[in-house]
């Protein structure tokens, strides 16, 4: 998403929500709801409206330009589609879930919520629907974007977009200084200490409390050779490879980040980048075209920025998944959107139109590197895609991100110091995951 703004907790909490009694409503599609086929063509006869919430940010908008081709093939099914800051959907989808009238037939699944909403029966498996789905190519979609929509080997979802980060730098600052792309993080850590100057820093950080935090440091962690989890879904944040991840995060901020800038979040740090007031940051891979858009924020400096994969080439991975609810009214009319908007042709449109990739093959497809932002950027994407992880796996997935944030900043902060933040971090999962 574009901003990627997240708060605590919301007042109804998923925890809270799923602690319920969950009635028979669930899979009922309210009052006189269609049951579900489990078809994956669907026929282009087929009438009904779906209802969608997604969140506000251009890629929604992209989709919502899309919906009259759409219905060219589907002129039957109307397609409405309802736009809510972040920190207010999970809270509008809970309530739908459980409602005897659901508002929504088709949604889209930030990646931590995934194993909650399949855990309480929330969403309809779809393996049968994109198995059956003629020409689809589902081997197409990057792999660690479909491993997110899987939970204990069945998908629930299908990709909508990424938000994985990168690197993103000024090249002309790289050339005057000569420096070459960092390969380690004490590369990456020199780089942005040489690049601060009395009137610019070398790196613009987002070390606000919480999801932030997290989001930008287990991009150092994974540099480091460390991991958020084993391979049997433990956690794994109290390491060597941690701390030496926490304390080149410190240093680079004590040295080469804005003053004043420890409440950063995302706005706070592109504004400083486009502006020409610090060199660098770690961020979503979407904001290059945004940095290098001559009518955008970047002004003159449009042109002068790059994406690259994070020293060590794996990097954190977020992804929206389109999913039908359990209780969805419409759910043969939302699968027929579903599949329609992630096909390989219309992919392709959208990535053109500045939407975030999915699948491989778009992103070689000629129509994409001549019309859209560049080789390079398509190659630096798959890339970050081809080995990104997520920041959590299995239940909790909210609150453990606000915990682990919650004791990084208290490293970053000096209230604590990296060694206690990590072991606290650590039992924190810990406790959640039990």
């Amino acid at each position: 998403m574009s901003t990627r703004r997240r708060g605590l907790l919301a007042s109804m909490g998923l925890a809270t929500a799923l602690a319920l009694t969950i009635s028979g409503c669930a899979g009922s599609g309210g009052t006189d709801a269609p049951a579900s086929s489990g078809l994956g063509d669907i026929p282009t006869d087929t009438e009904g409206t779906v209802r969608i919430l997604m969140e506000s940010v251009p890629d929604t908008d992209i989709v919502i330009d899309l919906v009259a081709s759409f219905n060219e093939t589907y002129p039957g099914i109307e397609v409405e589609i309802e736009t809510l800051a972040f920190d207010q959907m999970r809270d509008k989808l809970i309530a739908s879930f459980q409602s005897n009238e659901p508002a929504y037939d088709l949604i889209v699944v930030d990646n931590p919520w995934m194993d909650d909403f399949v855990d309480a029966g929330f969403l309809e498996p779809l393996d049968a629907r994109i198995d059956s789905t003629t020409d689809y190519q589902a081997e197409d979609f990057f792999q660690p974007l479909v491993d997110i929509t899987e939970v204990d080997g069945v998908r629930y979802g299908v990709p909508f977009y990424n938000y994985a980060l990168g690197y993103l730098y000024r090249t002309d600052l790289y050339e005057e200084a000569g420096l070459e792309l960092p390969s380690t993080l004490d590369e990456l850590v020199a780089n942005v200490q040489q690049l601060t100057t009395s009137d610019r820093t070398g790196i613009a950080m987002q070390p606000q409390r919480g999801y932030k935090i997290f989001e930008e440091w287990a991009n150092w962690l994974f540099a480091a050779g460390g991991s958020i989890y084993d391979e049997e879904g433990n956690p794994t944040l109290d390491t060597p490879e941690a701390a030496a991840a926490l304390d080149a995060y410190i240093e680079a901020f004590t040295t080469a980040a804005p003053a004043n800038s420890s409440n950063w979040a995302f706005d706070e740090a592109f504004r400083s980048v486009s502006s020409g007031q610090s060199a660098s940051m770690i961020s979503y891979n979407w904001n290059l075209p945004g940095l290098n858009n001559p009518e955008g924020a970047s002004g003159d400096l449009a042109g002068s920025f790059a994406l690259a994969p994070m020293p060590g080439g794996k990097q954190v991975l977020g992804s929206w998944s389109w999913a039908i609810p359990a209780n969805s009214a419409a759910s043969d009319a939302a699968w027929a959107f579903v599949a329609w908007i992630t096909s390989p042709a219309v992919d392709v449109e959208r990535v053109v139109a500045g939407g975030a990739a999915i699948r491989e093959s778009t992103l070689s497809n000629p129509t994409v590197l001549e019309s859209g932002y560049g080789e390079d950027y398509y190659a630096a994407i798959i890339a970050i895609l081809s080995d990104a992880a997520p920041l959590s796996q299995g239940l909790g997935g909210e609150e453990m991100i606000q915990a682990v944030g919650t004791e990084l900043s208290e490293a970053v902060a000096g209230t604590k110091t990296v060694e206690q933040a990590l072991a606290d971090a650590q039992a924190a999962v810990e406790r959640i995951q039990r």
